[in-house]
């Protein structure tokens, strides 16, 4: 009975592509970090304020805060996955693409599926508390994960569901920020605008990888009634969507450090998150290399290792940065 449900948390894992979890996490980390390291203008609204690099009052590190942060995305990632599969099942199972996935190929059950979308769901409302006395990450929990479930059915009424799971891996860094700087906000507003640009890069950055992803399923999206960019603008015109998306990233991304001169907090980034981001220039032009019109069997190392590497490296340069 045991290795019954062990093996059944293995298939579930394997369904939801768990590691991929990194895809967002290191967004969240970012902007963990940021909130950490950047300095309040006004001290007195950060409780149990200490003396930041810049020599203004900063929010004080928590290792809860951290904790907290990794189980909600990892749980509501994993929540968002499950109901994604739960909810497409029927085309998957139509799809060649897709039919060996977990349930359509019978690997697993709905129900099981079920109980795991739902446990997920709690832990992550359940992880909101480790934010307290911070209360407006519990007071959210709800409304983000009925956001991000609705993620499931937007490609069939519009063409623009990129764009809805794009804004749902924007919360993010800006959940994470809510959640570590959520006193300081209610008195500034303006505090969190490194958070917000940073989730418009992320949001960017998903919409235009999620659109080469789409490509390979133009033909049956097409015949299944289902709305996407290449099924309304053709292949060709979903990669110069997928670039657009991707240049815009770029150009968010570039100018994340003069949120300052808007109104936020000074970030203090310089030459090393600089050179990080000119790094991510050049993988996002091999992955918009590896993928041409009339060759699309690339798509799936552009997606998972290309984009695995972003993630990962401006986590790395932008923490470098901050923290030298």
């Amino acid at each position: 009975m045991g290795f019954g449900i062990w093996s059944r948390l293995r298939l579930t894992l394997e369904m939801i592509r768990f590691s991929h979890s990194l895809f967002a996490l290191p967004f969240a980390l970012s902007a963990a970090i940021m909130a950490w390291t950047v300095p309040v203008a006004d001290s007195s609204v950060a409780e149990n304020a200490f003396s930041s690099p810049g020599g203004s009052a900063g929010v004080p590190f928590r290792g809860r805060d951290l904790l907290g942060i990794v189980l909600c995305m990892v749980a509501a990632r994993s929540a968002a996955m499950a109901f994604n599969r739960l909810a497409d099942r029927d085309l998957d199972a139509r799809n060649p693409r897709t039919a060996g996935r977990h349930l359509p190929a019978g690997r697993l059950s709905a129900v099981s599926v079920t109980v795991f979308t739902l446990a997920s769901a709690c832990v992550f409302i359940a992880s909101t508390l480790l934010f307290l006395p911070n209360r407006l990450p519990l007071l959210a929990a709800v409304p983000v994960l009925l956001f991000l479930l609705t993620y499931s059915y937007t490609k069939r009424f519009t063409s623009l569901a990129h764009f809805w799971l794009g804004a749902a891996l924007m919360m993010a860094p800006i959940a994470s920020w809510v959640a570590i700087r959520g006193s300081v906000l209610l008195h500034a507003p303006a505090d969190g605008l490194p958070a917000v640009w940073l989730g418009l890069a992320v949001l960017l950055w998903v919409a235009g990888f999620d659109i080469l992803y789409a490509c390979q399923d133009v033909e049956f999206d097409a015949g299944a009634m289902l709305h996407s960019v290449p099924v309304r603008w053709g292949v060709a015109g979903a990669l110069r969507w997928a670039a657009a998306c991707h240049a815009g990233m770029l150009v968010v991304l570039f100018t994340l450090p003069r949120t300052a001169d808007w109104g936020g907090p000074e970030l203090g980034l310089g030459w090393i998150y600089r050179a990080g981001v000119a790094g991510v220039t050049l993988l996002l032009v091999y992955e918009h290399w590896l993928v041409r019109p009339d060759d699309l069997t690339r798509v799936n190392r552009a997606f998972f290792h290309v984009n695995a590497v972003v993630s990962l490296g401006l986590l790395a340069v932008l923490a470098i940065d901050l923290w030298t």
